[in-house]
């Protein structure tokens, strides 16, 4: 089991819940993690990372797969114009490649919004760590298990 993998398995144990990651096959976008899931597109939970500007800072938009992040919304709830956060920021921050950035098990906690497209469903499916694993879980608990802030940031 990868480090990546492992530290998704110990944020779900350390949280009280169930082990629910399986291995998916290919899950690097959406419309594959839905598929290999048999699932909405919109119950895939998509971590897209953004960069402040000005200050470096690192944001965390938890968004349901069908669904864009729209950048200008992005930055007005965070007080700062945002970028996209390069490969190096990314795996730095998280810990995770891109394709694989779970909502949780991040190296360095960061502020974290949520869609609210996602808490539509019982059940959500996120990555796990890599670009072949995900883990379901119910969209209510991710937000508390990841400190995050519903809000609308969508296009």
């Amino acid at each position: 089991m990868s480090k990546s993998l492992k530290r998704v398995a110990r944020a779900l144990s350390d949280a009280g819940l169930p082990d629910t990651i399986i291995e998916a096959g290919e899950t690097r976008t959406a419309e594959q993690a839905a598929a290999a899931c048999g699932c909405e597109i919109d119950q895939i939970v998509k971590s897209i990372i953004f960069c402040g500007i000005s200050s470096g800072a690192v944001r965390l938009f938890l968004t349901a797969g069908g669904n864009r992040v729209c950048a200008q919304k992005a930055s007005r709830l965070t007080g700062e114009e945002l970028g996209r956060a390069d490969v190096g920021l990314v795996r730095a921050t998280t810990g995770f490649a891109i394709g694989g950035v779970a909502p949780i098990g991040h190296l360095t906690a960061q502020p974290t919004w949520v869609d609210p497209r996602l808490l539509e469903f019982a059940t959500v499916w996120a990555a796990a760590g890599t670009p072949r694993h995900v883990f379901s879980i119910a969209p209510r608990v991710l937000m508390s298990l990841s400190n995050a802030t519903l809000a609308d940031f969508v296009e």
